[in-house]
């Protein structure tokens, strides 16, 4: 499976996707923004929330700028046999492509 999707093919696939912000507690805390319709969950606690995620749907997670934390949080959901790709640049990467994002 591919381990990421580009911002561009978001934006057309959005409403078929389970959205996952994985964004440290800090990073999400210093913003007013998310991806319309994400779910949050604290990367630190994967193991406490990952068995949970929808196994028939694809998921596609972000971070701020799609480096370390979504890297491992799709590294560790594949590995569990889940969908999970994450977006390339993250959350940034997404509204620099014209992505649009909601008010938490």
């Amino acid at each position: 499976m591919e381990r990421t999707i580009k911002p561009e093919t978001l934006k057309t696939e959005l409403s078929s996707k389970y959205l996952l912000d994985v964004r440290r507690g800090s990073d999400r805390d210093a913003s007013t923004e998310q991806l319309a319709g994400a779910n949050w969950k604290d990367p630190e606690k994967l193991a406490e929330w990952a068995d949970d995620l929808p196994k028939d749907q694809d998921i596609v997670l972000y971070c701020v700028r799609g480096g370390g934390v979504s890297n491992s949080v799709v590294d560790a959901l594949q590995a569990k046999g889940l969908k999970a790709r994450f977006i390339e640049g993250g959350i940034e990467g997404y509204k620099a492509a014209g992505g649009e994002v909601a008010g938490k």
